[in-house]
């Protein structure tokens, strides 16, 4: 059980990470207040599939290598951790341990 809690904080972050790549794109475009790029590039950390999501999704930060590094690093580290979660889960129960 306590695994699925931490796969629900990466869902969480993932779904922050989206919402502020779409805010600050359309910040963008209207020329107002900006998100700082290392706000967004610290929620690549804990919400790194959203983050990337979020750039492909709203064509936003995608000509940084910086950006497409960091989150797209983070988006896979996060993927394996995720996976071998579910795996754990699906191969010893809901109540498996290290």
């Amino acid at each position: 059980m306590k695994y699925l809690v931490i796969v629900g904080i990466f869902i969480v972050f993932d779904i922050i990470a989206f919402i502020l790549y779409g805010l600050d794109k359309s910040k963008a475009e209207k020329h107002a207040w900006r998100t700082p790029e290392a706000v967004l590039l610290w929620m690549s950390v804990p919400g790194g599939i959203g983050a990337f999501v979020g750039m492909k999704a709203f064509h936003h930060k995608t000509k940084k290598w910086y950006f497409n590094l960091v989150a797209g690093l983070f988006a896979l580290i996060q993927a394996a951790i995720i996976g071998f979660i579910v795996y754990c889960i699906c191969k010893f129960g809901a109540d498996f341990s290290f």
